[in-house]
């Protein structure tokens, strides 16, 4: 019984992920800004999957999970805008030749 009753504990004290869900957002808009959608389109597309799934799980209630894939949404966008800015550099040197 207090086992059970820790454990609820535990679970209404996870807050709602607010800061991870709008950092991953920002870092989706900031790989979109820089052209992620025509320089590293999968990168781009699985950071917005992420998100969805991290969107399923808030609504779910599932707040750690919710914060987890926020999180790994945010690291896959910044992993899209460095592609995007290194291929951008890369078609910008090979226009100049």
């Amino acid at each position: 019984m207090r086992l059970a009753i820790a454990i609820a504990t535990l679970t209404a004290c996870a807050t709602v992920p607010v800061q991870e869900m709008s950092d991953a957002r920002q870092a989706i808009h900031s790989a979109e800004a820089v052209g992620a959608l025509q320089r590293s389109p999968q990168a781009l597309m699985e950071a917005r999957r992420l998100l969805q799934a991290a969107q399923t799980q808030l609504e779910s209630g599932a707040y750690e999970d919710a914060r987890r894939y926020a999180l790994d949404a945010r690291e896959q966008a910044i992993k899209a805008r460095e592609i995007a800015l290194r291929n951008h550099g890369v078609l910008r040197s090979n226009q100049n030749h």
